[in-house]
């Protein structure tokens, strides 16, 4: 989770011709599959995608990622570009130890990623629903092992058992000195 605090402003409202100030404001933001949930219904285009987010997006996404309750809406209007570059490094955390080698597995996934093809893939591995409310990268990552362990094994080839073998024996002609 990520605490972020919208500092007190002064604002001019031009149609009142006043001004006006906003209290201090602490949000409680989570990146997680229900955020990512409600912002898709809205705007009806995948989150995970390629295509740049326009300010309005980012900041309603904001508003999703918003645990904290009762927030003056209008607040939302005022997070500046700081606010928003401490959120996307958070979105963007792995949240893990966990790493995947860079060993291709084919072509280019060109899968388009929604809310609900993440569900399917909870369903289908049995994980949860409450990992839905964890870190998004965080349960992508669970998935990308799940898939990996319920892969069969790939035999190696010949070229490839021989040349563990020679590393094999090579190694224990080392450890034991001996010539073969």
């Amino acid at each position: 989770m990520l605490t972020v605090t919208l500092p007190a402003k002064e604002i001019y409202d031009e149609e009142k011709e006043e001004f006006s100030s906003t209290r201090e404001q602490i949000l409680q933001l989570e990146h997680s599959l229900v955020s990512l949930s409600k912002w898709e219904s809205k705007w009806q285009k995948p989150f995970l995608s390629k295509e740049d987010k326009t300010y309005e997006e980012t900041i309603d996404y904001i508003r999703c990622m918003t645990m904290t309750q009762n927030v003056d809406q209008s607040l939302y209007n005022y997070i500046d570009g700081d606010i928003i570059g401490v959120v996307n490094e958070y979105i963007d955390n792995p949240m893990t130890a966990t790493t995947f080698s860079k060993k291709s597995s084919g072509g280019i996934n060109r899968e388009i990623i929604t809310a609900e093809v993440i569900y399917y893939w909870m369903v289908t591995f049995n994980i949860p629903m409450e990992c839905q409310k964890w870190h998004l990268n965080r349960l992508l990552t669970l998935i990308n092992v799940c898939n990996i362990k319920n892969q069969p094994t790939k035999k190696m080839s010949k070229r490839d058992i021989a040349a563990q073998n020679r590393a094999i024996n090579a190694a224990r002609k080392s450890r034991l000195n001996s010539r073969g």
